[in-house]
């Protein structure tokens, strides 16, 4: 089985580089005229999936959105990661994972083991227990070729307080990046992605020598802009994956409606 970094990297150079954000929540299911229930959570994810899936390179479906309906909701986002897969496009399940020992490793195998109803091809974790206590789930993203995005400096501002705090070694997000180039450099797989958000007038980090893929999230909606991103991250800029949810799901529900707005995003 090829790598999560040959995968994505096979996959975006055909359909651009494009993530979309699948974030069922109760407005856009009200907006869409479909019932706040799984039936209209499955409706709607069928239909984003429907559209894109032939063209979109990745998809990212936020977990919190179908836990709220309890187990069919979870179900729905089984089914879900099924029909990103067979449409050709990957998966990365927005879940933010992130604990200790046992449970961290349990956490793990629910989202990248192989034969999980719940793996995608990616999985997000947090790192602010510890970078070293999501070593279940680095050994599990290198053993079964998968990757996981590690949230680095993400897109709301609260974050900075905790990102930007210096270290012994500088700042906190700065030791995240670094620990995660040297983890891909060690295990030659490239799996250890970051989460770092498309919002900021500045970065406040150093990614020119980072050497795996970068999941880029407050594109639209939120207020960043694709057109930044080049200068945003410079020298890392080809490794970005911009994320757009809910300024190309407003949208919907027209296919075609969908199609146009995603087209105006590729390629910026």
């Amino acid at each position: 089985m090829s790598t999560y970094h040959q995968r994505l990297s096979a996959v975006t150079a055909q359909r651009g580089n494009l993530c979309v954000g699948i974030d069922p929540h109760a407005a856009l299911l009200s907006a869409w005229d479909l019932p706040l229930n799984a039936d209209g959570l499955e409706r709607y994810c069928r239909i984003v999936v429907e559209a894109l899936g032939e063209s979109v390179a990745v998809f990212k479906p936020q977990a919190a959105f179908f836990e709220v309906y309890g187990s069919a909701g979870i179900a729905v986002l089984e089914r879900v990661l099924g029909d990103i897969a067979a449409a050709g496009a990957l998966s990365i399940v927005d879940a933010k994972r992130g604990d200790i020992g046992s449970t961290m490793a349990a956490y793990a195998e629910a989202y990248l083991a192989p034969g999980s109803p719940l793996a995608g091809d990616a999985v997000t974790l947090s790192p602010y227990l510890g970078f070293d206590a999501l070593t279940p789930a680095f050994e599990r993203a290198i053993a079964f070729d998968r990757g996981v995005y590690v949230l680095a400096r993400t897109s709301n501002p609260e974050g900075a307080s905790v990102q930007l705090a210096l270290g012994r070694e500088g700042s906190v997000v700065q030791e995240i990046i670094d620990a995660a180039i040297e983890l891909n450099s060690r295990a030659r797989t490239r799996a250890i992605g970051l989460v770092v958000g498309g919002t900021h007038h500045a970065l406040g980090c150093d990614l020119s020598e980072f050497n795996a893929s970068i999941l880029v999230p407050g594109i639209g909606a939120q207020g960043g802009r694709m057109e930044d991103l080049s200068g945003m991250f410079g020298p890392a800029h080809d490794k970005v994956l911009p994320m757009v949810g809910r300024a190309i799901l407003q949208a919907g529900p027209d296919p075609a409606a969908l199609r146009a707005k995603v087209a105006s995003y590729v390629g910026v």
